[in-house]
């Protein structure tokens, strides 16, 4: 039985906003390695048949697997950042993952899965020994009132071109893709050697420049109480209406004293939901035109700043960004691969990460899902309803929220807890092992 947990809230410099923490404070992981024979395989279900794979001991699968360990990669390139003997290891430090060996093992398909094979899971659920605290910027509770009641059950139809994909990769953001709350709480400075002070500056330098970026251009001050899973989710009441002319700050969109609301009329109804689907196709317009190009949303004096902010950010967390990048690339390159985001960032304040953090390029704004109101499991069902069941989807993260969902939705999941994770990541990758 899991312990309750009742977590403080950390106040930022920015505003009244606050940081609240999304799981158990658990330690965080890290990936060893020892030696593999040879030609040892790990096969993936796709719809054209596995992938052989020199295995990863960070990649788990679904419910209904049976688990043994392949560690080690076979290829030299990475020779030198592992070891030749090592693995899982339980200790009382941050680098601790699990308490018994979990294998991996590829099985016969059943009857009736025509050149599709199956992994079956057995273990590991509870020999989890612990995981990297979880965060979000979450501040619905920094204003008073209830929320809006915006229609989050509407499912984004499946378009044409997606009909060719064979795989989905799934990602999380944050401690996975970018480190950025784990600079706000000194649990990466820690964890790295570095120091907290320079790291925790920095990490708020961002969070400033996420906020004003969500609150100048997307909105955020309109939509902090009405957050969507999809950027089209209210789009059925949108009724094409040309905005090139049209004054967001005077529609009655808030009421006279600032509360999201309809200064006539009732916050939820037609004319109420048409001006906030006006709002998010205006973000979806921005992020399709400045998605390769945030310089030209920032102010003349902050660009330089940015620019700087995002060289010291990958200095003091040694390129994890660039290593992420490496691998989400790749599958970006790859006519039949889609990188999809599901994050517990709010929507809007997730578009402004992916702006500044330089990976609009690589998340169409249709890949992007908010998980902060639904879920990790019930925003992982919302993916597979959009793309299908005759794809692969293979989940990437680093924490329980995202791998309890993929286990529930049978998808392998690579954990990414180190940047070694990230280079095996990308070796996978870059071999066509995944």
């Amino acid at each position: 039985m899991q312990s309750q947990f009742h977590y403080p809230r950390f106040p930022t410099q920015t505003g009244n906003r606050a940081i609240k923490l999304e799981g158990a404070p658990q330690p965080a992981y890290s990936y060893v390695t020892q030696g593999f024979p040879a030609h040892a395989q790990y096969a993936i279900p796709g719809a054209g048949g596995g992938y052989g794979y020199g295995g990863h001991a960070s990649l788990t699968t679904g419910h209904n697997m049976n688990t043994s360990q392949q560690e080690g990669y076979g290829g030299s390139g990475y020779a030198h950042y592992y070891p030749t003997q090592g693995g899982y290891f339980p200790s009382n430090t941050a680098t601790s993952v699990m308490t018994s060996p979990v294998t991996y093992q590829l099985q016969e398909p059943p009857p009736g899965m025509e050149a599709r094979s199956k992994l079956e899971y057995s273990s590991a659920e509870h020999n989890i020994a612990g995981e990297p605290i979880k965060y979000t910027v979450d501040d619905l509770d920094r204003r008073k009132g209830g929320k809006a009641k915006t229609r989050n059950s509407r499912k984004n139809p499946s378009p044409g071109p997606d009909a060719q994909l064979e795989r989905v990769f799934v990602w999380d953001l944050d401690e996975t893709i970018i480190i950025f709350h784990s600079l706000l709480t000194s649990s990466y400075a820690q964890r790295y050697g570095k120091d907290a002070s320079s790291t925790c500056a920095l990490g708020l330098r961002m969070e400033e420049l996420i906020f004003n970026l969500a609150d100048n251009h997307l909105f955020f001050n309109d939509l902090e109480e009405c957050d969507q899973v999809h950027i089209d989710d209210v789009s059925s009441d949108d009724n094409g209406q040309d905005l090139s002319t049209y004054n967001f700050s005077t529609d009655g969109f808030r009421s006279n004293t600032g509360n999201v609301c309809m200064a006539t009329g009732v916050r939820g109804g037609v004319d109420w939901m048409r001006k906030l689907a006006f709002r998010y196709r205006r973000i979806k317009e921005m992020y399709e035109t400045y998605a390769g190009n945030v310089q030209s949303l920032l102010p003349n004096h902050g660009r330089d700043a940015w620019a700087q902010l995002r060289s010291d950010l990958e200095n003091v967390t040694d390129s994890w960004l660039t290593l992420a990048m490496k691998s989400l690339n790749i599958i970006n390159q790859r006519s039949n691969c889609v990188n999809v985001l599901a994050t517990t960032t709010q929507l809007v304040p997730a578009l402004a990460k992916l702006f500044l953090y330089g990976l609009g390029e690589v998340f169409n704004i249709e890949n992007v899902y908010s998980a902060t109101k639904i879920g990790k499991e019930s925003c992982f069902e919302r993916i597979i309803q959009r793309f299908g069941r005759n794809v692969t989807y293979v989940a990437i993260g680093d924490g329980r929220d995202e791998e309890q969902a993929a286990k529930v939705h049978n998808m392998p999941f690579w954990r990414i807890s180190s940047h070694s994770d990230l280079m095996a990541l990308h070796h996978a990758l870059e071999q066509d092992y995944l």
